[in-house]
């Protein structure tokens, strides 16, 4: 189907399924471990556009249902600006860097989310400074995610730091995984990588991406979402550096 083997489309849908159920349990997780796992064995390109329609669904009640999308928009809209306009810079440099080391990059990445993830270090950026950080932080966080397909590093700990509530936050950063996820669609699309039939199987993605939140939103009350945020970062960290140590492989090689 669309250019795919039966094994490939088996594999997506499994990835996606359990995406889903750890973004169900605690509330994020989709696009790193979708993205990582799908890029390990994979074009990194391939699994970017594959992300698209995933993300886009099950960050949609997030980003926009929660009391708060107003008032965040107002205070986040030059951070989120930025953060898009970024991603046609990173995107435009898709075809001219090595894809495998795009992917270690990658690998770097999510390393790093998830030192930051178990590390938890009080970052703070007060109000006064959100004028220039936020712009600035925003481009670097677009430049990255055009390149490698990731939506956190920096962006989500320049979040952590603006000493929001708990469902402030988790509605910015589902603004800024909707606003990343269109605006790298746009990206791809405008450089003609979203054809052969692979947005379709995007699309498909969707089926087990949302049984899988729906499976793990029922798991929620019976486990302990502290241990299980904590094993989704160790296996972010394991995951990511497996991608550079296979990058660093293959080039010794």
């Amino acid at each position: 189907m669309f250019g795919f083997e039966i094994s490939t489309l088996v594999w997506i849908a499994a990835v996606f399924l359990l995406a889903g159920t750890v973004k169900g349990v605690i509330g994020l997780g989709l696009p790193s471990i979708s993205l990582g796992l799908l890029a390990a064995t994979m074009d990194l390109r391939m699994a970017m556009i594959l992300l698209l329609v995933p993300n886009v669904a099950t960050n949609l009640w997030q980003a926009f249902i929660g009391g708060h999308f107003f008032t965040l928009l107002r205070r986040l809209w030059p951070f989120l600006l930025t953060a898009a306009l970024g991603i046609w810079f990173g995107a435009a440099l898709l075809d001219s860097v090595d894809t495998k080391l795009l992917s270690a990059l990658l690998g770097l990445l999510l390393v790093l989310y998830a030192v930051i993830g178990l590390l938890r270090p009080p970052v703070a950026i007060a109000p006064r400074h959100e004028g220039w950080a936020g712009p600035l932080i925003g481009l670097t966080n677009g430049v990255l995610t055009g390149l490698t397909g990731s939506f956190v590093v920096p962006g989500v700990l320049y979040l952590q730091s603006l000493g929001l509530t708990r469902d402030q936050l988790v509605q910015a950063m589902g603004l800024l995984f909707m606003a990343s996820t269109l605006a790298l669609g746009a990206a791809l699309g405008g450089r003609d990588m979203l054809g052969g039939g692979v947005l379709w199987v995007s699309v498909a993605g969707v089926v087990p991406a949302v049984i899988g939140m729906v499976a793990g939103q029922g798991l929620r009350d019976r486990l302990s979402e502290a241990t299980f945020r904590k094993l989704f970062y160790i296996a972010l960290l394991l995951l990511g550096l497996y991608i550079v140590v296979q990058y660093v492989v293959g080039r010794l090689l």
